[in-house]
This record gives structure tokens, C-alpha cells and sequence, in this order.
């Protein structure tokens, strides 16, 4: 900050939030009747101090309010939803109402309206939504429109550094089409939430929230980025767990697919409400109507491209059929003891009409 001789009050920023200068070329003060009197020294001297009292609070402020603003600005995300259905929905309520701006686009319907009531800038086509620069692209397709849905991106309207991210509820396939489809210089963050939008989304607390690193630049810019996106939801309450897609999609074969495939033969059986319901039965009519209520598309995915869902399903068979053996082998016992009691019983009878005769 200096006073330069023209009697404009002049203040040098040099630091990451504003560098330049800023001028203050009007200054208004009032002297008393004595400042004719001083020499012109003393003068000069009165004139800045007046100045500097007066402008640099006011100079302050709004140094402070540009500090504010950048801040903001660096904690903020531009992220584009790709596919704006459902779950798209569900997050990006969350994501408004921490202050992110979102943008949106499906590649089959219109979401516009939606879009416009939840504060989400809605776009019809890929060039536009690609052209606006988000930096993240976050994919909340289904498992088997992904890799379309991916190739039909025009990728070079992109930044370079953008970050992808999944949210499928299998890992190392997206991993794969990410590696394969993106070009290198893009990151790649492979993540999955273990709740959907039948979840409150005010109340993700302790819900897990996997994810992988694959590929994240080695930039500051990019790291933070990518930490930024995953305190979305340490910030609701969610737990992270971080593992590798290989092995996230082994614990999900023995978890979310055995529960989608119990809930699917729940219904296959027809299960119903009685009055009087245990509470194990229940949790069976519960399990039933959450896992009926996505789509048998998600099941069939969770089957074809986790390559631990087929040795799974036959683990399951085979302890069905291990049960099935169990009873049978008891009722066989059973019955073919009261059968041998009937035949001694029977004996006792022929021998008692044995002796009357």
C-alpha cells in the first residue's frame, strides 16, 4: 500500500487471491480551519492519514468479502449428473443444498422441469452439458447402459483434467471401461454408496460409502478435488470405506447379491401378510418388497458382471439343497421308525391270537 504523489491511495494484493492493483482515486476530507496554517509538510502528512483512516476499513471489507468469495469458490464443485433419473434426483438434492452447482442430462428423457424445481441446470444434449466444463462427470447410469452411455460423450469438449466418477453396485467393470473408453488424462474415481433413493436423503448417517482411487492426478488441484467430492458425503454422515474395485465386488456378491436373489425368490413364492406376522417374517416381507422395487435390470447386472455373483449362487444352491437333505434325512428316520414300532407292534398282536387259538 502506498500514497503516490498524484494523491491517490494505491494497495498491492500479492498473494493466490488477488494480485494486482486497486486504486482509490476519490478521497473526501474535511480539515479543519487550522490546515491552512501548517506548513506544506505537515500538510502532505494530515492529507494521507486522513485518507488512509477513511479509505482503508472501507478497502478492508471488501479485501475481506473477495477473500469470502474465493474461499466459497474453492470449496464448490461444478458436477454434471449423466443420466438424471431416480438416483440422479436423489443426489442431486444433496449436492444444491450444500451449495454445489449441478448440471444434468439424460441421454433417453426429458428431465428439464425436475430439473428447473430442484435448482439443476438441465441439458438435452451431451455437446452442451460437455461444453459448460464441470469438473466432475458423475455417471448414475444403470450397469448395463454404461458403457453406450459413456461412449456416447464428446470427450474432447472436456477439460483434460476432469474427474469421472461411477456409482454402480459393481466396481472393477466400470474400472475397466473408464481405463479403456477415457483418455489419460482424466481422473477416475470408482465409488459406491450402499444405500439408494428409498434412503431419507437427510439421514445417511454411518451408511457405508466405498470407494477407489484408480487414477487422480498428482496435482494439488486434482487431489483436492477428488477429497472434496467425497466429503459430499462424509459431510451427511456417511461412513468411507476405502478398498480396491476387486475387492469391493468380492464382499458384494456375498451381501448385495445374496439379498437381491433372496428378496427376488421371496417373491416367486408369494408371500403375504397375516395377522399374525412374526417379526423374522416381516423382515422377509420387507427384504421382499426393497429388493422387488429396483428393477429386475439391476439383479441381472449384479449377476453378469460381478464374477463372484455365479459362485454364490451356487454356494446358495448348495446349502439349499444341503437343508433340503437335512429334513428329509430326519423325516426318513422318523418314519421309518414308527414303522418298525408298527411292525412289532403287529407281532405282539399275531402271537397273542396265536395262544387264544
Amino acid at each position: 500500500m502506498e500514497f503516490g504523489e498524484d494523491g491517490v491511495l494505491r494497495f498491492f494484493f500479492k498473494n493466490e487471491v488477488d494480485r494486482g492493483e486497486f486504486r482509490i482515486s476519490h478521497c473526501f476530507c474535511r480539515f479543519s480551519s487550522s490546515f491552512s496554517a501548517l506548513s506544506p509538510r505537515n500538510r502532505s502528512n494530515v492529507r494521507q492519514s486522513s485518507c488512509m483512516r477513511a479509505l482503508v476499513p472501507a478497502q478492508l471489507c471488501d479485501y475481506e468479502t473477495r477473500i469470502y468469495e474465493y474461499f466459497e469458490r474453492s470449496v464448490k464443485l461444478k458436477i454434471a449428473i449423466v443420466e438424471f433419473g431416480d438416483f440422479g434426483q436423489f443426489l442431486a438434492k444433496t449436492l444444491i443444498r450444500q451449495g454445489h452447482t449441478v448440471l444434468a442430462y439424460s441421454q433417453s428423457n426429458n428431465y428439464s422441469v425436475i430439473a428447473c424445481n430442484l435448482g439443476v441446470s438441465f441439458y438435452s444434449d451431451p455437446h452442451d452439458l460437455c461444453e459448460e466444463h464441470p469438473e466432475i462427470v458423475l455417471l448414475c447410469t444403470s450397469i448395463i447402459t454404461m458403457e453406450s452411455v459413456l461412449k456416447s460423450l464428446p470427450l474432447d469438449r472436456l477439460k483434460r483434467s476432469t474427474l469421472f466418477v461411477d456409482m454402480l453396485s459393481v466396481k472393477e467393470m466400470p474400472k475397466n471401461l473408464f481405463l479403456q473408453i477415457l483418455p489419460p488424462e482424466f481422473d477416475i474415481l470408482c465409488t459406491h454408496p450402499m444405500f439408494g433413493s428409498e434412503s431419507d436423503e437427510c439421514d445417511w448417517l454411518d451408511l457405508p460409502f466405498s470407494f477407489d482411487k484408480v487414477r487422480i492426478g498428482s496435482e494439488d488441484s486434482r487431489i483436492n478435488r477428488c477429497n472434496l467430492f467425497l466429503n459430499i458425503f462424509s459431510q451427511e454422515g456417511c461412513r468411507l470405506v476405502e478398498m480396491s474395485c476387486a475387492k469391493h465386488d468380492q464382499y458384494a456378491a456375498g451381501t448385495q447379491f445374496i439379498t437381491h436373489i433372496i428378496g427376488r425368490t421371496l417373491e416367486k413364492i408369494d408371500l403375504d401378510w397375516t395377522p399374525i406376522n412374526t417379526k423374522g417374517y416381516e423382515s422377509l416381507l420387507n427384504l421382499r418388497n426393497i429388493t422387488c422395487g429396483d428393477s429386475f435390470e439391476l439383479l441381472y447386472g449384479l449377476f453378469i458382471y460381478n464374477k463372484n455373483a455365479l459362485e454364490q449362487l451356487e454356494r446358495l444352491d448348495m446349502a439349499f439343497e444341503s437343508v433340503k437333505k437335512q429334513l428329509f434325512g430326519h423325516f426318513h428316520d422318523k418314519l421309518r421308525e414308527q414303522l418298525f414300532e408298527k411292525a412289532e407292534d403287529l407281532e405282539h398282536v399275531e402271537e397273542s391270537l396265536e395262544k387264544m387259538r
